[in-house]
């Protein structure tokens, strides 16, 4: 097991099959736009509504860019599509700004539903990870794979392999974050990748493997594909355990 932070959990019956310092503290990046799309889904806001990129929705802290420009134009249920399978930044930060209060009000509610859901060791500063202050443990980001996991649009959304946006004349193509998705040995319900510098390359699941569900969050890898390769061994050693 390559990633410094591991957890795997069958789903239905609570049993640990995995932990590597599964109760570290850690820098989350963007597994935080899980809870970003659920906050913006209890809000109930029309998904039709149309959100316009601002300077606000820059990113000043890491200086990241993003395909779409200050000024262009996509409705709330497109920038969530974005957010979550492309883990588009500045989509995630347009969602906040139109919540009812603005974005201080939405991480005030992406605060109150991680303490609803017993995440007491999560904290969240921005909607998109883009800060080394977004930080949870991989036992509390277990709560939030399961939380997500009872929005349809976010199974949806996650798990889609790719989308195509229109701005103007512009089509825009995007694809998933995740190199797991759509290939045919996998079978995922929701998923959410991260990184930035603090946190490592990171990864969340919920998957269905062998018969059995498992929840699998990997966390502060290095390298770009060890967390999915790692989510690769547990599944093998899983099946291997099966068969003995």
């Amino acid at each position: 097991m390559k990633s410094k932070i591991a957890l795997v959990e069958d789903a239905n019956t609570s049993e640990v099959l995995l932990a590597k310092n599964a109760d570290k503290v850690t820098p989350i990046a963007s597994i935080t736009k899980l809870m970003t799309a659920i906050v913006v889904l209890d809000a109930k806001l029309p998904l039709e509504d149309v959100l316009t990129i601002s300077n606000a929705d820059r990113d000043r802290v890491m200086g990241t860019t993003s395909r779409l420009n200050v000024g262009w134009s996509l409705n709330r249920v497109d920038m969530l599509h974005l957010a979550l399978m492309s883990s588009e930044n500045r989509a995630a930060a347009a969602l906040s700004r139109y919540y009812p209060g603005g974005r201080p009000a939405f991480i005030a509610a992406m605060n109150a539903r991680a303490a609803e859901l017993g995440m007491s060791n999560t904290h969240f500063v921005n909607p998109n990870g883009l800060t080394s202050e977004n930080v949870s443990t991989a036992f509390d980001l277990l709560k939030l794979v399961q939380a997500a996991y009872q929005y349809p649009l976010i199974r949806e959304f996650s798990t889609d392999r790719n989308y195509s946006v229109q701005i103007g004349r512009r089509i825009l193509p995007y694809v998933n974050s995740n190199r797991l998705v759509g290939r045919p040995d996998w079978d995922i319900d929701v998923q959410k990748t991260g990184f930035i510098n603090d946190s490592g390359h990171c990864v969340v699941m919920r998957v269905n493997a062998d018969g059995r569900t498992l929840i699998m969050v990997f966390l502060d890898a290095i390298g770009k594909l060890t967390r999915f390769a790692d989510a690769q061994r547990v599944r093998t050693q899983l099946a291997l355990a099966q068969h003995k």
